[in-house]
Protein backbone atom coordinates (compact mmCIF):
# COMPACT_ATOMS: atom_id res chain seq x y z
CA UNK A 1 0.00 0.00 0.00
CA UNK A 2 1.25 3.44 -0.92
CA UNK A 3 1.91 5.87 1.93
CA UNK A 4 0.84 8.82 -0.25
CA UNK A 5 -2.52 9.77 -1.65
CA UNK A 6 -2.76 9.46 -5.44
CA UNK A 7 -2.51 13.25 -5.76
CA UNK A 8 0.59 13.44 -3.57
CA UNK A 9 2.18 10.47 -5.38
CA UNK A 10 1.58 12.23 -8.70
CA UNK A 11 3.22 15.40 -7.36
CA UNK A 12 6.23 13.45 -6.04
CA UNK A 13 6.69 11.56 -9.30
CA UNK A 14 6.37 14.72 -11.40
CA UNK A 15 9.43 16.17 -9.66
CA UNK A 16 11.76 13.38 -10.73
CA UNK A 17 14.20 14.83 -13.22
CA UNK A 18 15.36 13.15 -16.39
CA UNK A 19 18.39 15.40 -16.90
CA UNK A 20 21.08 16.82 -14.62
CA UNK A 21 20.49 14.16 -11.99
CA UNK A 22 22.90 13.66 -9.09
CA UNK A 23 24.60 10.64 -10.69
CA UNK A 24 24.98 12.52 -14.00
CA UNK A 25 26.53 15.52 -12.27
CA UNK A 26 28.89 13.25 -10.32
CA UNK A 27 30.04 11.54 -13.52
CA UNK A 28 30.52 14.84 -15.33
CA UNK A 29 32.66 16.08 -12.46
CA UNK A 30 34.76 12.89 -12.46
CA UNK A 31 35.29 12.98 -16.21
CA UNK A 32 36.16 16.66 -16.27
CA UNK A 33 38.66 16.32 -13.41
CA UNK A 34 40.24 13.39 -15.25
CA UNK A 35 40.74 15.61 -18.32
CA UNK A 36 38.01 14.23 -20.56
CA UNK A 37 35.92 16.69 -22.53
CA UNK A 38 32.35 15.92 -23.47
CA UNK A 39 29.10 17.47 -24.56
CA UNK A 40 25.90 17.34 -22.57
CA UNK A 41 23.44 19.21 -24.73
CA UNK A 42 25.24 19.44 -28.05
CA UNK A 43 23.91 18.51 -31.47
CA UNK A 44 25.28 14.97 -31.17
CA UNK A 45 23.52 14.43 -27.84
CA UNK A 46 20.23 15.37 -29.45
CA UNK A 47 20.69 13.56 -32.76
CA UNK A 48 22.22 10.23 -31.71
CA UNK A 49 19.90 7.29 -31.01
CA UNK A 50 18.77 7.19 -27.40
CA UNK A 51 19.95 10.78 -26.75
CA UNK A 52 23.05 9.85 -24.69
CA UNK A 53 23.61 11.69 -21.42
CA UNK A 54 27.21 12.46 -22.39
CA UNK A 55 29.01 12.33 -25.72
CA UNK A 56 32.78 12.25 -26.02
CA UNK A 57 33.24 13.07 -29.72
CA UNK A 58 37.03 12.57 -29.64
CA UNK A 59 36.51 8.95 -28.59
CA UNK A 60 33.24 8.39 -30.50
CA UNK A 61 31.78 7.30 -27.18
CA UNK A 62 28.20 7.71 -26.00
CA UNK A 63 27.67 7.47 -22.24
CA UNK A 64 24.38 6.64 -20.60
CA UNK A 65 23.83 7.07 -16.86
CA UNK A 66 21.04 4.70 -15.89
CA UNK A 67 19.01 4.99 -12.73
CA UNK A 68 18.86 1.60 -11.03
CA UNK A 69 15.09 1.79 -10.49
CA UNK A 70 13.99 3.22 -13.84
CA UNK A 71 16.15 0.86 -15.91
CA UNK A 72 15.69 -2.26 -13.75
CA UNK A 73 19.23 -2.88 -12.51
CA UNK A 74 19.09 -6.56 -11.58
CA UNK A 75 20.67 -7.72 -8.31
CA UNK A 76 21.06 -4.14 -7.15
CA UNK A 77 19.87 -3.06 -3.70
CA UNK A 78 18.63 0.22 -5.21
CA UNK A 79 16.14 -1.63 -7.42
CA UNK A 80 12.97 -3.07 -6.00
CA UNK A 81 9.80 -3.51 -8.00
CA UNK A 82 6.95 -1.66 -6.28
CA UNK A 83 4.32 -3.84 -4.64
CA UNK A 84 1.45 -1.79 -6.00
CA UNK A 85 0.53 -1.70 -9.70
CA UNK A 86 3.02 -4.49 -10.41
CA UNK A 87 1.76 -4.94 -13.97
CA UNK A 88 2.24 -1.27 -14.78
CA UNK A 89 5.75 -1.09 -13.32
CA UNK A 90 6.85 -4.36 -14.91
CA UNK A 91 5.74 -3.10 -18.32
CA UNK A 92 7.28 0.34 -17.75
CA UNK A 93 10.69 -0.98 -16.72
CA UNK A 94 10.70 -3.69 -19.40
CA UNK A 95 9.89 -1.02 -21.97
CA UNK A 96 12.78 1.11 -20.73
CA UNK A 97 15.15 -1.86 -20.96
CA UNK A 98 13.98 -2.70 -24.50
CA UNK A 99 14.44 0.94 -25.57
CA UNK A 100 17.94 0.93 -24.03
CA UNK A 101 18.89 -2.17 -26.04
CA UNK A 102 17.55 -0.64 -29.28
CA UNK A 103 19.49 2.58 -28.66
CA UNK A 104 22.71 0.70 -27.92
CA UNK A 105 22.35 -1.46 -31.02
CA UNK A 106 21.70 1.60 -33.21
CA UNK A 107 24.76 3.41 -31.81
CA UNK A 108 26.96 0.35 -32.31
CA UNK A 109 25.73 0.07 -35.89
CA UNK A 110 26.81 3.69 -36.43
CA UNK A 111 30.29 2.88 -35.13
CA UNK A 112 29.99 4.44 -31.69
CA UNK A 113 31.27 2.98 -28.43
CA UNK A 114 28.55 2.70 -25.80
CA UNK A 115 29.22 2.95 -22.08
CA UNK A 116 26.44 2.49 -19.55
CA UNK A 117 27.12 3.54 -15.99
CA UNK A 118 24.63 2.63 -13.31
CA UNK A 119 23.53 5.06 -10.63
CA UNK A 120 24.82 2.78 -7.86
CA UNK A 121 28.40 3.05 -9.22
CA UNK A 122 28.26 6.80 -8.58
CA UNK A 123 26.33 6.94 -5.29
CA UNK A 124 29.19 6.80 -2.80
CA UNK A 125 32.24 9.02 -3.14
CA UNK A 126 34.31 6.11 -1.83
CA UNK A 127 33.48 4.31 -5.11
CA UNK A 128 34.76 7.16 -7.29
CA UNK A 129 38.44 6.06 -7.28
CA UNK A 130 37.26 2.67 -8.50
CA UNK A 131 35.54 4.34 -11.44
CA UNK A 132 38.35 6.82 -12.17
CA UNK A 133 40.81 3.93 -12.42
CA UNK A 134 38.65 2.33 -15.13
CA UNK A 135 37.99 5.43 -17.26
CA UNK A 136 41.02 4.99 -19.53
CA UNK A 137 40.01 1.40 -20.24
CA UNK A 138 36.40 2.38 -20.89
CA UNK A 139 37.04 5.39 -23.07
CA UNK A 140 40.48 4.45 -24.30
CA UNK A 141 42.44 6.26 -26.97
CA UNK A 142 40.52 7.65 -29.91
CA UNK A 143 41.81 4.81 -32.09
CA UNK A 144 40.73 2.03 -29.75
CA UNK A 145 38.35 -0.17 -31.73
CA UNK A 146 38.23 -3.02 -29.22
CA UNK A 147 35.62 -1.36 -27.03
CA UNK A 148 32.25 -1.90 -28.57
CA UNK A 149 30.04 -2.03 -25.55
CA UNK A 150 30.87 -1.88 -21.87
CA UNK A 151 28.72 -1.58 -18.80
CA UNK A 152 29.80 -0.56 -15.36
CA UNK A 153 27.97 -2.34 -12.62
CA UNK A 154 29.01 -1.96 -9.06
Amino acid sequence: MDVFTPEKRSEVMSRIRGRDTGPELALRSLLHRAGYRFTVNGPLNRSLPGRPDLVLPKYRTAVFVHGCFWHGHENCPAFRLPKSRVGFWTAKISGNQARDLRSEAALLALGWHVVTIWECALKKKSDHPWLIARLPMLLGPASNSQLDHLKIRH
